[in-house]
């Protein structure tokens, strides 16, 4: 299992390069950020991280295809790559229909289909230099003659079984978030393996990458109460919303509630045996990339870099 960090960049670009810093230093394999709506860039931050260390992998969890043309993807991948040594790992996603539609005036239709021609578009370019496709949603008659890496790994978002086993037939791995250690093990692992299956492949190097919300804290109660307003607003999500009804909270979500099984069913909160122990659970449930989502926001919270520390043992 590779242990990651999955960081959100926060008010100070200069503070977040340095908290990735701490985590080469202190042995962490891999730095995951996504991309928010309403923040800073993170291809351009992932640059500045790239630079900044030596060692550590460096992914993007996940980049909404909406935002940039594939070839565009493929540009910008290859040159993150080439830039941090063979480091990067492409992490891209379809995003929400109250983003895509809502806030960029786009349409969100066919998602798996969609996301199926922008990741052989995306695959082409990577792996051969080239991609000729006429989709019914991208297309691209492009050529990347500048220096690629062939086997760069190229991951894609998925919550629900059509888009699992897409990640499992077409990807190198899938990115998970809010996704329960029950729901990897019955739901996400069954899934992938069955895409892999249909395209003649074992599970074998294909990436499960999983965050686990974390807080070191003298004040759990606290802790839960913050996460728990995070469970609420993507609950509110339709694709969020159907995978956390499969996985058992239908019925607590329908008469407004998250309860604290809730919680600590999702992430680790409290000591850092409670840190450890989450991260145990989504390893164990087949997870094979997994780490720290560290926040805090509540009294008695130890930090960011506390729970890194402890999530790290």
């Amino acid at each position: 299992m590779a242990l990651a960090l999955f960081i959100d960049v926060g008010r100070s670009l200069d503070e977040a390069v340095k908290r990735v810093q701490l985590a080469e230093k202190l042995g962490y394999d891999e730095v995951w950020q996504s991309q928010l709506p309403y923040t800073r860039d993170t291809t351009v931050v992932m640059s500045a991280y790239a630079v900044a260390t030596t060692r550590v992998g460096l992914g993007t969890g996940v980049l909404p295809i909406y935002t940039r043309h594939p070839t565009a993807m493929a540009q910008m991948a290859a040159t993150l790559d080439e830039l941090s040594g063979g480091r990067f790992r492409l992490g891209i996603g379809v995003s929400h229909r109250a983003t895509v539609e809502g806030m960029w005036g786009l349409k969100l239709e066919r998602p798996v289909e969609a996301m199926a021609e922008y990741l052989e578009i995306v695959t082409s370019l990577i792996r051969s230099g080239s991609a000729s496709v006429e989709g019914k949603f991208f297309t691209a008659r492009a050529n990347y003659t500048t220096p690629r890496r062939e086997d760069m790994p190229i991951m894609i978002s998925a919550l629900n079984p059509r888009m699992l086993e897409l990640a499992g037939e077409k990807a190198d791995g899938v990115v998970l978030w809010m996704c329960s250690p029950a729901y990897v093990e019955k739901e996400v692992v069954p899934r992938v393996k069955a895409g892999r299956e249909k395209a003649g492949k074992s599970l074998e190097g294909f990436a499960i990458v999983a965050s686990v919300p974390a807080s070191l804290t003298s004040n759990p109660a606290g802790g839960r109460d913050v996460f728990r307003r995070s469970v609420q607003m993507y609950a509110s999500l339709p694709f969020y919303r159907k995978m956390m009804d499969a996985s058992g909270f239908a019925a607590e979500l329908e008469r407004g509630e998250i309860s604290d099984a809730m919680v600590d069913e999702l992430a680790g909160i409290g000591d850092a045996n409670a840190i450890r122990e989450a991260v145990r659970r989504y390893r164990d449930a087949g997870a094979t990339v997994v780490g720290p989502g560290p926040f805090s926001g509540h009294e008695g919270a130890a930090g960011f870099e506390a729970t890194l520390e402890a999530a790290r043992g």
